[in-house]
Order: structure tokens, then sequence, then C-alpha cells
């Protein structure tokens, strides 16, 4: 397995040598060691190549992923898998705020807890939180799935389009139309595919759906107060 060392080599060079390798059809899977809370660390990855960081990394951590898995053994800081496309990114410890922001597709696994704004604007991205979110998370979100093992912060959901959000544990608040909804027999197999994937000991059945209630998609007056 090929190791880049940030303590020798520069974080420009890191970045080039792996989308460089995720552009070829066979590629080695890469290991980085002593990433020292670097930003934009394994960024813009555009093929199927496996990359495993050997600690914390900082901000925009593997943002705009298109088909790679990337693995932090560690935390992550601001903006992890931002604007993420495809692939895989799984982070071990906590990840700070906005984590998958603005994502089109792919699954995000926090195995800690996320803070704010988790899955701001997602737009297809699936993302599993095995612990607890902070406030404002799913800000919003479009489409995709927000899966959360442990309690979300305050304002879950504002503003919500059609993505789908499952919190097992307590919910502080929701944010402007979001409400709680059915869990039909469909959102359980797409629960429970998720779970499974994201290696969660969870059952469906334990979850809580939330979603729009569509009253915000065209302005009314009687509903003046809640934009």
């Amino acid at each position: 397995m090929p190791t880049l060392d940030m303590s020798q080599v520069e974080l420009r060079e890191v970045n080039q040598t792996l989308q460089g390798a995720a552009g070829t059809q066979i590629a080695e899977p890469y290991e980085i060691i002593n990433p020292r809370g670097s930003h934009a660390v394994a960024c813009g990855l555009n093929g199927p190549l496996t990359v495993t960081v050997k600690g914390s990394t900082g901000y925009y951590c593997a943002g705009m992923n298109k088909d790679a898995t990337v693995h932090v053994e560690g935390s992550a800081g601001p903006g992890v898998a931002e604007n993420m496309m495809s692939g895989t990114v799984v982070i071990d410890g906590d990840a700070s705020q906005y984590a998958g922001a603005t994502g089109h597709g792919g699954l995000l696994v926090i195995k800690g807890n996320a803070s704010s704004r988790c899955g701001i604007s997602m737009k297809g991205i699936d993302i599993v939180v095995h612990g607890n979110i902070g406030h404002m998370s799913a800000f919003m979100a479009q489409k995709g799935n927000l899966v959360v093992l442990g309690d979300a912060g305050e304002a879950l959901g504002d503003s919500l389009y059609e993505a789908r959000l499952f919190v097992r544990g307590s919910v502080k608040s929701l944010g402007a139309d979001c409400i709680e909804k059915e869990m039909r027999p469909e959102h359980l197999k797409v629960l429970a595919n998720l779970l499974e994937k994201a290696g969660a000991d969870a059952k469906p059945e334990e979850f809580k759906r939330y979603g729009s209630a569509r009253k915000l998609y065209n302005f009314n007056i009687d509903h003046a107060d809640e934009y």
C-alpha cells in the first residue's frame, strides 16, 4: 500500500498524487499518515480509489468526492464531504459543522457526533450519524436521507424540501415546515439498507421520520409568519 507522509509531503502533492491515481483504471489503496489536522485532504477525487487517513483532518476533507472511498481514522473539521457526488466517506470520530453540505450523492458515515448544520442543503446524499447532531441540521435539505441514531438539536429540517430525516433519539425542536411523518414499509426498507451499509447497530422500527409539510413551497399570505 503506497503511503503518503504529510510530515514530509506537501498537501498539494498529496492531493495531486491521489487525484492522478483515481483517474486510472486500477489503483492501489493509499494511506495518509501524519495529517496533523490539515485542510482539504483527499479533495476532488474522481475515480474508484480507496484512501485511509491515519488521524484527524481539518476543513473540507474529501470534498467533491466522486466514486472514491475515504476513511478517516480520527475526527474531521467543518465541511467534510462537502458537495460529494458519489462514493463513500467514513469518519471514525466526530465531525464539525455542515458535514455533507450540498452533497449530491454517495454515503457519508459519521461514527461519532456531528455538529450544527449537518446535511445543510443536501441534494441527494445519504448521511448516517451514529451519535448526535447539532442545531439547524438539514436546513433547506432538498433530497437524500439523514439518519441519526442519537438526538437532534434545535430547528431540525428548517425550510425542508423532499429530503427524509430519520431520528432514533429525541428532537429538541423542528424547524419551519418540518413535521413528523408516518413511517411506511418503503421507508423502513430504505432505512434498514442505510443502517446496514453504515454498520449501525439499530433497528428501523426504533426511528421516527420527519419531512416537509409542503406549506412553504410557494408564498402564501396565510403562512407569512413562517417564512
